[in-house]
């Protein structure tokens, strides 16, 4: 049958333009929709989000959706923001020097602990979509940026002459002194994307492509860790390096019976690069995830996600692949949905699975959505919201 043919067609295409090794930045979760159901969007998104999940779910379904969303995710691993909030209140001159060498010494080991790093993402835009029968459109101008934070120059803590940890020793009462180094990277994309969805067999199968013109913002900075001084993370990833690029991604649906899609998605096939903030290239390598979404009624989804790809952070040794695993109840005819999910990296066999949650409401054609989670054992928190209109 067609439809069989062209989720060949679309299988082979994609693994010809995928190098073996290729490895992908981290897949960032968009919307709270997905947030609140661990993440899982790439079988289950139909509205204007679909230009960045999945194109082809544009396609199915006939509605109208004008949205805007913003959102943002932090991974505290290993406590190193506590540890950092510690070093920040670290008083260099308390008068029991014995006590407080003690203190700093503690300090630098918990930032120094091997893995000790933060990971940040975030995405904001507007989100558009339309429709012509079975034709779907999409547009959307945002934001997605992801990043991260890890030691370059150990902590360390030592007894200094002078009150004020200079150099320059001056005989009187001693400070215990607490000095270290992070390097901060990250990747700004800007993109002005266009999409394009087809449904056909009474909607069985669905496919999209989308379009992107992107500028990117390499950023690399370091910040200086010092007992006592406050540290800001978000002035020091220094002057960002501006390059422009085009992206493609491509994406199917089969929906076999009326309680259960298949979803597919390749995003950047074309590997997009871009300037680095050291003078080299940064090419972004192909993102490819599947999704499944499953109603054994109509007001219940059940819906999970996988990375088919490894995916690299901006943290040494830190890679992504999640699984995600989401639910959602609606009753009153969507006037309340409550969400339910949780997600894990597989590649870190030590993390567990991070719970998150989320509500949305819906009068008339105005819908207002918000999800979270937060990860009890590294202490990231992720959260988003929107704000739409569907006809």
């Amino acid at each position: 049958m067609t439809y069989y043919r062209l989720v060949r067609a679309i299988a082979i295409f994609i693994g010809l333009t995928i190098p073996t090794q290729a490895l992908a930045l981290e897949f960032v979760t968009v919307g709270p929709r997905s947030m609140g159901m661990g993440g899982a969007g790439v079988a289950v998104t139909t509205d204007s989000l679909a230009t960045y999940w999945n194109p082809a779910g544009l396609a199915m379904t006939q509605t109208v959706d004008v949205r805007i969303q913003g959102g943002g995710q932090v991974i505290d691993r290993l406590g190193i923001a506590d540890a950092i909030h510690d070093l920040e209140t670290f008083d260099p001159n308390d008068p029991n020097v014995a006590a407080n060498v003690a203190k700093a010494n503690d300090i630098a080991a918990r930032i120094n602990r091997p893995g000790a790093t933060v990971s940040i993402n975030g995405s904001a835009g507007l989100y558009i979509k339309g429709h012509l029968g079975e034709h779907a459109f999409g547009i959307n101008i945002s934001d997605v940026a992801t990043g991260g934070g890890f030691v370059s120059g150990r902590a360390r803590a030592f007894v200094n002459p002078n009150p004020n940890c200079a150099d320059t020793a001056t005989v009187t009462t001693p400070a215990v002194c607490l000095t270290g180094a992070m390097a901060l990277q990250a990747l700004e994309v800007r993109q002005a994307a266009f999409s394009y969805a087809y449904a056909f067999s009474d909607k069985m199968f669905s496919i999209g492509v989308t379009g992107k013109f992107l500028q990117g913002a390499a950023y690399s900075g370091s910040m200086g860790l010092n007992g006592g001084t406050d540290v800001t993370i978000t002035d020091n990833f220094g002057k960002g390096t501006i390059s422009t690029a085009f992206g493609i991604d491509v994406g199917a649906i089969y929906r076999p019976s009326s309680w259960l899609r298949f979803g597919l998605v390749a995003k950047d096939i074309n590997q997009p690069t871009f300037n680095d903030a050291s003078g080299g290239e940064l090419k972004l390598g192909p993102q490819v995830r599947g999704g499944v979404a499953i109603n054994p009624y109509s007001s219940l989804t059940l819906t999970a996600d996988v990375d088919v790809t490894s995916n690299k952070t901006f943290v040494p040794d830190i890679k992504s692949q999640m699984l995600s695993l989401g639910a959602e109840q609606t009753i009153f005819s969507e006037f309340l949905s409550f969400r339910l999910g949780a997600f894990k990296n597989m590649k870190d066999a030590g993390t567990p699975f991070t719970p998150t949650a989320g509500l949305g409401l819906r009068l008339f054609a105005f819908r207002a959505d918000v999800g979270g989670g937060y990860d009890f054992r590294e202490q990231g928190a992720l959260v988003s919201g929107s704000i739409s209109l569907t006809f």
